[in-house]
Formats: C-alpha cells, structure tokens, sequence
C-alpha cells in the first residue's frame, strides 16, 4: 500500500455550520499524528479545475472552529457536465491530471448528496476519495446524521418560538416557511421543538381542508391563533400526483428524449411551485376566516457560529475520516453510528436520499401530541 504523504480537501454545494470544525478535525489530525501533508481545494471542484489551492499548516487550521461558512469557499459545479465558454464539458480526466500536478495522494470531498454523486464519477475516474456528510437537510444516506443540521435545527426553533407571541396576541395564523426542498427532517424536528399546530413536510402531502379544519377546532376550543412549520418543498395531494407521474414517466422512459421531456416537466413544475406557502397562506384565511402571516427563515438558518453538537460530530468525523486515510481507506463515506464513526461505500450514498419515514418516532410523537400533518 503507498503510504499517503499529502491530500486536497474541498468543501461543495451549500453552505453550512461546522464545515470548518470539520476541516480543522481532518487537518490537525492528518498533520499531528501521521505527518501528512494538507492541501485545501478553493471554492469545492472548482478549485480542483482551476489549480486554485490554499496550504493548510497548522496556523490556518487555529481558531477556525468556531467559525460559520467555509475559509475554502464552495460551488456548485459538476465536475461531469461543467459550463465553459457556453459548452458543456466533461472534465473529470483534467481533473485527475491536476490532482496528480498537486501531488495528492487523496481526496476529502465534504458535502451533501451532490457532492457525493460528483466524488462517486471521480473515484470511478481512478482518484482516492473519502467524503465527509454535510448538510442542515439531513438527507444523507447511510448516517445517522450530517454535521450543520443541529444547528439549523436550533436556529428554526428559536424562530418559531419567537412567532408564538406575534401569532398569540394578533389572533393570526403564523406561518414558518423552514428549508428541506425534498426532506422534512428539519421543519419536523423544529416544528415538533417549537410546538407548532401545523406541521407540513415533502414526505407527506397536505389536504388543505384538513389543516383549515385543525385550526377551525383550536377556535372554537377558544384559542384563536395557530403556528405552521412549513417547509419549501411541502405540497399538497393535488401537486403530488403531478410530481409522482411525471417522475414514473422519466424513471420508465426507454429513450432520451422522453427522459429530457420529462425533466423539462419537471422543472416546469417546480417553477409553479414556487411561492407556494404565500398561495396556502391565502387559501387559508379564505377557509378559517383568521388573518395568516408567512415568516420565510431562509438562509439565515444555515448561517452563523455551528452549535456545540455539531462541532463535536464535524470534529469526531473529521479526526475519523484522517485515520481512514492513513489506514489507505478510500471510496468511502464516513457515517455518524451511535457514537462511533463507520466507513460506508460511496456507491450506497451517491444518487440516494434519506426521507422521513411515516413510522419514523418523530412522526409519531407529532401525532401523539395533537399536531396536525395536513394528512
């Protein structure tokens, strides 16, 4: 086995709490107790094809644990199908010439579900890779969870906390608009936290006579406000179906141009649902007779200092993900297990998404306590 001397690391896609705890957790220990050499990749694959890089000595790594963001920056660029000069272009091959003309031996790839999809081409282009899981969604598969969804999760719930008292002394329904385009996790756990009336995930499609009729009872028991988490990507029965058969008809598809029709499709659809939460708010006060006020949290959630639960987990991944490396493990993912940490294959995590589960404790502590799932 060739003994690992020197690696890149690079952080992709959205940004988020405890990408650099994670970075100094990789660094310190690679450099510290095995004496390998770090490399950091600005702005994710993008750096990799530009040669744009940044030395991380022992000094660069100091005091950035407590720090929000990413000190290599990130990008969203697909190492297999990048834009240049107005054509798309695969440049996975200058990729591997470029790692080799910055002597690496390895690669961290920290990221979410694209950046394991695009750390997955590469390692089927040759490259060593290991890759770390990040995101506030907290859709990875294989892990028990992603460093920056702690704290995003703390962040969603102070700000529904901080509705109650506007909802309370209004008499209004107060929506929260929470991120999660696919995955509920975070509307779910900061609903739940909150305490808010209505709680509105991807994983479960909404009636909207249903929620109205949630908030119509909590009026006639006398309490005439109601608090709705609701996330981006919740959608109502309707706007499911729609969704689900235009996803049959492109998984079905047998040639490409129905696969490109169907994703123009999609994307078509996802352009109508743009701005849903403002339209149920409206369909709200039309069917419950309260004013309804929308609060979209936004990026701010995924912004700021990352709590103390994600710099342990961004630390104890990061510190694992060096003893992988010089054990000459690569191809993999290292996983959150209870409180160990466990190599998965790449190839288990690419292309997949870890939902809420219908049967899932969260969702059955929601129902229990009276919450309403719009179902």
């Amino acid at each position: 086995m060739k003994t690992i001397k020197r690696i890149g690391i690079l952080t992709a896609g959205g940004d988020c709490p405890g990408l650099n705890a994670a970075i100094r957790g990789v660094g310190k220990a690679a450099l510290g107790l095995h004496g390998i050499e770090i490399v950091g990749i600005r702005d994710g694959f993008l750096g990799l094809i530009e040669n744009r890089t940044l030395s991380l000595a022992k000094s660069t790594l100091a005091g950035i644990l407590t720090v929000g963001g990413t000190i290599l920056g990130t990008s969203r660029v697909k190492p297999h199908r990048m834009e240049i000069k107005g054509r798309t272009r695969d440049v996975r091959d200058a990729i591997v010439r470029n790692c080799a003309k910055l002597r690496l031996d390895a690669l961290v790839c920290i990221g979410g579900g694209g950046t394991h999809k695009n750390a997955l081409r590469l390692v089927e282009k040759g490259l060593q890779i290991i890759t770390l899981p990040k995101t506030i969604d907290n859709d990875v598969e294989m892990t028990d969870t992603t460093f920056g969804f702690d704290t995003a999760l703390g962040i969603a719930t102070e700000a529904i906390d901080r509705l109650h008292s506007t909802a309370h002394s209004h008499h209004r329904i107060i929506m929260a608009e929470v991120m999660g385009h696919r995955a509920g996790w975070l509307t779910l756990g900061a609903g739940i936290a909150g305490g808010a009336d209505v709680i509105l995930i991807p994983e479960i499609p909404y009636d909207v006579e249903k929620i109205a009729l949630a908030i119509r009872r909590r009026s006639q028991h006398g309490t005439n406000f109601s608090i709705v988490a609701v996330a981006e990507g919740a959608m109502s029965r309707d706007d499911a179906v729609r969704f689900q058969t235009v996803r049959a008809r492109k998984a079905a598809a047998k040639n490409q141009e129905t696969v490109l029709k169907a994703k123009a499709e999609l994307a078509d659809l996802d352009r109508q649902h743009a701005g849903n939460t403002l339209r149920l708010a409206s369909q709200l006060e039309t069917l419950t007779g309260l004013e309804c006020r929308v609060s979209i949290l936004g990026y701010v959630q995924r912004g700021g200092a990352p709590s103390a639960g994600d710099r342990l987990l961004a630390t104890r991944l990061g510190t694992a993900c060096a003893e992988l490396i010089h054990e000459g493990v690569f191809g993999v993912m290292v996983a959150a297990r209870g409180d160990s940490a466990q190599p998965v294959p790449i190839k288990d995590v690419a292309g997949k998404r870890k939902n809420v589960p219908m049967d899932h404790p969260w969702v059955r502590s929601a129902r229990a306590v009276g919450t309403c799932l719009g179902d």
